[in-house]
């Protein structure tokens, strides 16, 4: 685990840290595209299989010693040219006030450094969506030839304020609000930008003039660049970041040791889930298993994982009330994969619920990967949890009629397995989140109900 202090950095450093994902020229750089992770998890299931097949080393790629200089031979050199002394060295461009990170394939990231940009299909548009990839996909005939602009103006005591303008047939929108053609509305730091579908996010706004990365330790913001709040929990919250050398989005988990610090007597008492979360999620290597990409050990932890773009299954079931049979198939079949992965490395989730599924993309068929390893055990083979833990709603009865106290085992799991195909699989007379109405759960309360199946 790496330590850290905070520290503070000028806006100016922060608008050069942020431009070097971008080409010299234009401001562009395009992101890089990911393989079909679907097609992961069948190859993954392929190779494990078979225990015959290796990853080529990277010493079996290398050249041979024979084919190096010896010190007898030389090397031919080339003439310098002088430089005249009355030349002056190109003084550097004007400093980007903002960035717009592209969060698609097909669409580029864009340093502002004038104060009007237009966005569009026509040729004249300072940004113009004409790159092949774009052109190819099913939502580019839906992209008006002149969009939406995006300009600012100075406003009181001499500080710009930045508007997005919206000229499109098929809407423009910001944070999943539509402007409305002909309308403006300011647009802040970390907002999303949609085109012609709300859920069809292009950018993240990202004003380089607002110096909100300092209350981040130093080392993690050599990294990473801090942007939008994923979402938030009892111990911390989740934001999104892109990757400074390859601008490639993760999510940072950010656990406060202060909240865990409140019920405890000791700091060495405050962190043991989460110290358990990093020991479990450094050890697994599961297509359907959230991966970890490093750790952050400061005032409080971050833990940086891969990003997962479509969200929690909890709310894609909550918003389509119910999911088809062959989507949960789908899902159901890859959270069966993923829990017997960790039962075969001696590890109890505990806490499996729709909030702790995460799902790749937006796309109906897409890969899933199980999350939240803070309640997890690491367990032997003939070991017996006793802690009373996870969400009442998804425990098995065993757990919640000895009140943790009897024995149970890695079979918990596979209750909250089957809790979870319930509600995918709905509708039913209980509501996703809330309380049943059947007269059971009134007479002896939710234990009661669950005890007795």
């Amino acid at each position: 685990m790496k330590s850290q202090h905070h520290s503070h950095s000028s806006t100016s450093s922060k608008a050069h840290d942020s431009a070097s994902c971008s080409q010299s020229q234009g401001g562009f750089s395009q992101p890089q595209g990911t393989p079909s992770q679907l097609q992961e998890l069948s190859q993954y299931q392929g190779s494990s299989s078979s225990s015959t097949g290796t990853v080529p080393s990277s010493s079996q790629s290398s050249h041979s010693s024979s084919g190096t200089l010896s010190s007898l031979e030389t090397v031919s050199t080339q003439e310098l040219c002088s430089i005249p002394e009355d030349q002056e060295p190109e003084e550097p461009g004007p400093a980007p006030w903002a960035r717009l990170w592209a969060l698609q394939d097909g669409f580029s990231n864009l340093d502002c450094v004038n104060d009007n940009y237009w966005f569009g299909r026509d040729k004249s548009c300072e940004y113009c969506f004409d790159g092949p990839l774009l052109r190819r996909t099913d939502k580019y005939r839906t992209y008006s030839k002149k969009h939406f602009r995006i300009f600012r103006e100075m406003g009181p005591k001499n500080c710009y304020i930045v508007y997005i303008e919206d000229h499109s047939g098929n809407g423009t929108f910001v944070n999943t609000e539509l402007i409305g053609k002909g309308k403006r509305c300011p647009l802040s730091n970390n907002s999303e930008i949609a085109l012609s579908l709300c859920r069809n996010k292009v950018f993240v706004f990202f004003d380089l003039t607002v110096d909100d990365q300092s209350v981040y330790p130093k080392e993690l913001r050599d990294e990473y660049i801090m942007s939008k709040t994923l979402g938030s929990g009892a111990c911390g919250e989740v934001k999104m970041a892109f990757e400074r050398k390859t601008c490639q989005k993760v999510a940072i988990k950010i656990i406060s040791k202060r909240r865990f610090a409140l019920g405890s007597s000791r700091e060495a008492d405050t962190s043991p889930s989460v110290e358990t979360e990093i020991e479990i999620l450094k050890k697994l290597n599961h297509p359907c298993i959230i991966k970890i990409k490093d750790v952050f050990d400061a005032e409080d932890y971050y833990i940086v994982l891969e990003l997962m773009e479509g969200g929690e299954l909890f709310d894609r079931v909550v918003g389509n009330k119910r999911l088809k049979e062959a989507t949960c198939k789908l899902y159901f079949y890859q959270m069966l994969v993923a829990v017997q992965y960790l039962h075969e490395n001696g590890i109890i989730h505990r806490d499996l619920k729709p909030e702790n599924v995460l799902l790749s993309s937006q796309e109906e068929d897409c890969l899933i990967k199980i999350t939240d390893f803070g309640q997890s055990k690491i367990l032997g083979e003939t070991s017996l949890m006793r802690t009373l833990c996870g969400t009442p709603t998804y425990l098995a009865p065993e757990v919640l009629v000895s009140n943790g106290t009897a024995g149970y085992s890695r079979a918990v799991d596979c209750w909250s397995l089957g809790v979870i195909l319930f509600i995918c699989s709905g509708p039913c007379q209980e509501t996703v989140g809330c309380r049943p109405k059947g007269s059971a759960y009134h007479r002896g309360g939710l234990k009661s109900s669950v005890a007795s199946g």
